[in-house]
């Protein structure tokens, strides 16, 4: 008779249960698996087989047995080796050698030829998908113990070999199970290069102070060695911390891309990742064959930084637009279609032309105008309208960089003060973690409302072109920002103005 036992597979970020029925009947020595599995799951037959005669148990191999495996539901891909340790259970009971009940138990971990299991990718994915669906126990390689304890409501039974699964399901010895504790988590900002330690650049500082608390976007231009890569790095340093629904949010994406390190199951600090301008349009959004999640996905809930972004593949950068405004993306593919979280806060860097002079008062330029253009084309009208902060960083003098900066207000620790004030402020109104770069229309309507000395400065700079009906969004949202970090119920006109000011001021880049 067919035994049936469940395991579960990752879909995204998503997971789904997986009945896996293993019939064995006397005949010609034969293992098939049938259920659309790709080459990995196809080889579990000579995983299985060689881990249970390790293990002590006949092995499949061994004997004239004709054993079928189906994986349902069958229309679905199934992928990966996390399905060799429930095979081999499923194996082991229509052959009669073990006996237990599998109802509201669901087993997953790729097994060594010694019977040891490996780690699996999308634990807590798993975890909650198995709580969802009423399952009691989860039984799982020890590596993942720690992550799926961080799920509640459901039993984490972390074990290194088949012998330990089959001797617990026997009853004969106890395994207690996992909860991993997160109230001793720390959530302190990333260590990361101090504010402190960058010699002036006061207003590039006061730009990455206002992005941190609203959760906008922001494009740093200026000559090669200003410090634009370590104001970037410094953004770190004054984020928020990750709320524990933040944190498990993170964690899930990296663990699904294997990326989780064993030691720290849960991520409590926000993502900064800063993809080389060779990447593909498939590493930096996202896709494949299945689609797997890319860099706007890992920065979720943190920081892309594109470094020399003219360098870029121009349609990578357009590919950019959708998630940018949407805070996800759509990967559609003829199996599949998942929508990934891309709500990052996306840093550019660039100099002004190729050679990163040009505008430079103290060096010559030595592009042509030809050059020139055709290095600030790379970024578009339509992408340039979704970046909410333009700010120039010049070179720095002798004098501010000999100085010894001591101002206490300047430092990491004062200015995520300041950042964290403005983030309870957006907490409160919005009654979750949005921030005020997530505002639609309605919200921006609702909360964004002007005296009537700004709307005119605001219906001067639209009427003239110098704003489009999203970059007079953008504007509100910024100028909602700058009034939450001065503590001010109403947007003013100073707030307006400082908004404004991180225009860009003309054509160029910046």
């Amino acid at each position: 008779m067919p035994s049936k036992v469940f395991s579960a597979a990752v879909i995204g970020l998503s997971a789904q249960i997986i009945e896996v029925e293993v019939d064995s009947t006397y005949g010609l020595r034969h293992f098939e698996i049938v259920g659309l599995p790709d080459k990995s799951v196809q080889e579990a037959k000579e995983r299985v087989a060689t881990a249970i005669d390790s293990s002590g148990f006949p092995s499949p191999n061994n004997q004239p047995v004709k054993v079928l495996v189906s994986l349902a539901p069958a229309d679905l891909k199934k992928e990966g080796s996390l399905y060799d340790l429930p095979i081999a259970l499923g194996f082991l009971l229509a052959e009669k050698h073990i006996k237990f009940d599998p109802a509201r138990k669901v087993f997953i971990g790729e097994l060594a030829l010694d019977g040891k299991l490996r780690p699996a990718k999308g634990v807590i994915s798993l975890a909650i998908a198995c709580k969802e669906k009423g399952v009691e126990e989860i039984i799982l390689p020890k590596e993942n113990a720690a992550e799926g304890g961080l799920i509640k409501g459901i039993k984490v039974i972390g074990v290194e070999s088949l012998n330990e699964v089959i001797d617990y399901l026997a009853g004969e010895i106890a395994i207690f199970p996992t909860i991993t504790d997160t109230d001793n988590s720390d959530i302190s900002g990333n260590a990361s290069t101090d504010l402190v330690l960058i010699s002036g650049q006061d207003s590039a500082k006061r730009a990455l102070e206002i992005i941190a608390a609203g959760g906008h976007n922001l494009l740093m231009s200026g000559p090669p060695g200003t410090g634009k890569t370590l104001l970037a790095k410094a953004l770190s340093s004054i984020m928020p911390p990750l709320s524990f629904e933040e944190s498990l949010e993170v964690t899930k994406i990296y663990s699904v891309c294997g990326l989780l390190s064993a030691n720290s199951p849960l991520i409590t600090q926000r993502p900064f990742r800063s993809p080389h301008h060779t990447s593909s349009g498939v590493a930096l959004i996202g896709g494949g064959n299945p689609p797997k999640p890319g860099e706007i996905t890992l920065a979720h809930r943190g920081v892309l930084f594109l470094d020399e972004f003219p360098e870029f593949h121009r349609d990578v950068l357009e590919a950019l637009r959708q998630p940018i405004e949407e805070g996800n993306i759509s990967l559609l593919r003829a199996r599949h279609a998942l929508t990934l979280p891309a709500r990052f806060t996306l840093i550019l860097a660039a100099n002004p032309c190729p050679c990163g002079n040009f505008g430079n008062p103290d060096k010559r330029c030595v592009c042509s105008n030809s050059q020139i253009k055709m290095y600030q084309k790379k970024l578009s009208g339509p992408l340039m309208d979704r970046v909410d902060l333009f700010i120039t960083v010049p070179s720095v003098k002798y004098d501010k960089l000999a100085a010894n900066t001591s101002d206490a207000r300047q430092n990491s620790q004062a200015a995520r003060e300041r950042v964290i004030k403005a983030r309870q402020i957006q907490q409160a109104r919005f009654n979750d973690f949005s921030t005020n770069a997530e505002m639609g229309i309605v919200m921006i309507k609702k909360h964004c409302l002007l005296d009537g000395r700004s709307q005119t400065l605001l219906k001067n700079y639209v009427d003239s072109g110098k704003l489009s009906a999203r970059g007079y969004h953008r504007v509100l949202k910024v100028s909602r920002t700058i009034a939450d970090m001065d503590g001010s119920e109403n947007i003013l006109f100073d707030h307006l103005s400082e908004a404004l000011m991180y225009r860009p001021k003309s054509d160029t880049i910046g």
